[in-house]
């Protein structure tokens, strides 16, 4: 007898992992419990990237279909920020309605032969008996809870930054963010098309401008589907000239903070994790959609070359996903930073170097001019017109002494190029050494009184960043960052670090 393989939760991963179980398996019983009725769709929109689309392809053409028949693809992303656009092409997406990605991914668990079960609210310990429990329910996973979070070596971090979830009946070409500035506060949007009817509408803002707005009046206590209208009817307007005065579209739309969550083991007994109950990255650089369906393919590949020895066969899994995962992971943590402060760099920057700032949280210089040659350049223009050479050949005065460049050398105690030699401490200087966390960036930065200028070292490329931007966009004082980068991609770097307004030079040990 095959295995007997329960699915908790009836999303995307939980769908696409029963098929793909199913179909590799074909003598295994898979069945799927969603809490929900059939018809309920909370959310509106996914996105994926093109390289995304070539993997899962691979494994079914489940999304190629359903973005064929029903979703939408661009090139482009767009910033808009104080009157002007900036657009970065080369980034190839899809997104389509939530709504149709599910209706075609139950045609095909179905199909298939996987038993969907709606309004079944079920338990690991009501699943006790199957070979195998798949829980896919989500980030507030009652499976996670149930197995025990500290034996799986769970660890959740709460970002500070609020964010909401609309659709809106305007439709925009492609991947636009939109930034407003009133007498609130900061606010920005996510938006993108996922059909020809409705875009996704995403918005964020910081806890004090939210609260400015009087928009923390909402009752979260309440049972799903009910939405802010408050904050609709004020988002509405707010946008109104960016939408066209077209309506915000709720749906379960309420505020709340992104949750970060990773997990050292993904599976206990016979249970196994897969998507969001397992892990998570900010919504800004990855679908959860995506990474849930990555995993199913993983899953089942590793049931499928070792049927009778299921803890093999999650060791596999493991072994297959999470690089994967960390990689995302990896990618989305200085995204998700951006976003706690983009209201700073809205203020600090001018629309084009903004829009640069934003696109190098994640890639280099080079990497942008690969996909945008033009994009690259007006940033490097922009710098050239206003300090007459490129960014590394410009000159820098810290306290006096005149570098010719911004690549220094730091020995500890002085900054030297081309024989100037600095002695840091001399000059009114002071060298920090930026912490291993970027929640700790505020309370080491508020320590420091008086400095003709910083020097920031350690920690690593993120909270060097954040450091140094405390001081040189809150404070006004230059900064230098010791970096650690490779040799082969010091000079693109350090360009982009420069060029991007995070430092004023770099320096190399």
């Amino acid at each position: 007898m095959g295995l007997r393989v329960a699915i908790i939760g009836g999303g995307p991963g939980g769908l696409f992992a029963g098929q793909l179980i199913k179909q590799k398996l074909p003598d295994s019983h898979v069945e799927i419990f969603e809490r929900n009725r059939e018809e309920d769709v909370f959310g509106f929109g996914v996105v994926f990237s093109d390289a995304t689309l070539r993997y899962i392809n691979e494994a079914d053409p489940v999304l190629q279909d359903a973005l064929a028949a029903y979703g939408a693809h661009w090139d482009t992303i767009d910033v808009l920020a104080k009157g002007e656009k900036h657009s970065f092409t080369g980034n190839g997406m899809s997104a389509i309605h939530r709504r149709e990605l599910l209706s075609l991914m139950r045609e095909r668990a179905r199909a298939a032969g996987a038993i969907l079960h709606f309004e079944s609210d079920r338990t690991v310990a009501d699943l006790a008996d199957y070979d195998v429990i798949v829980a896919a329910d989500g980030t507030n996973s009652k499976a996670r809870e149930y197995v025990g979070e500290e034996a799986l070596g769970h660890t959740l971090e709460v970002a500070s930054a609020k964010f909401i979830w609309f659709g809106t009946t305007h439709i925009f070409d492609g991947l636009t963010f939109l930034h407003r500035q009133n007498e609130h506060g900061n606010f920005a949007v996510h938006a993108y098309p996922i059909s020809d009817k409705i875009s996704t509408f995403i918005v964020e803002a910081d806890e004090q401008t939210w609260r400015n707005a009087g928009l923390d009046e909402f009752d979260v206590t309440q049972p799903p589907g009910v939405s802010d209208m408050k904050s609709k009817e004020y988002l509405e307007e707010l946008f109104a000239e960016e939408i066209q005065s077209k309506e915000i579209v709720v749906n379960n739309s309420r505020w709340s903070n992104f949750r970060g969550r990773s997990t050292r083991t993904w599976y206990k007994d016979n249970v196994v994790f897969l998507g969001d109950a397992i892990h998570t990255a900010h919504f800004s650089v990855g679908s959860g959609t995506k990474m849930a369906m990555e995993d199913s393919i993983a899953l089942a590949e590793a049931l499928a070359e070792s049927p009778d020895d299921i803890q093999a066969a999650f060791a596999r899994y493991e072994k297959l996903a999470q690089p994967r995962v960390n990689k995302v992971q990896t990618q989305a943590r200085p995204s998700l930073s951006w976003w706690e402060y983009f209201g700073r760099y809205h203020n600090a920057f001018d629309p084009l170097k903004f829009t640069f700032h934003f696109f190098t949280r994640s890639i280099t210089l080079e990497k942008i001019r690969k996909r945008d040659p033009e994009f690259a350049e007006a940033a490097e223009n922009a710098w050239q017109s206003r300090y007459g050479t490129e960014p590394l050949r410009t000159p820098l005065a810290l306290n006096g002494t005149d570098f010719a460049g911004r690549l220094l050398s730091f020995d500890g105690f002085t900054l030297s190029a081309d024989g100037t030699v600095l002695d840091i401490a001399a000059a009114g200087g002071k060298v920090i050494e930026a912490p291993a966390r970027d929640t700790e960036v505020a309370d080491l930065v508020g320590k420091i009184e008086n400095a003709s200028f910083i020097v920031v070292q350690g920690g690593d490329s993120l909270t060097r960043r954040l450091v140094s931007e405390e001081f040189r966009l809150v404070r006004d004082i230059p900064t230098v960052i010791v970096d650690d980068t490779d040799d082969a991609y010091a000079e693109d770097h350090a360009r982009t670090e420069i060029l991007s307004g995070r430092t004023d030079a770099i320096a190399r040990k």
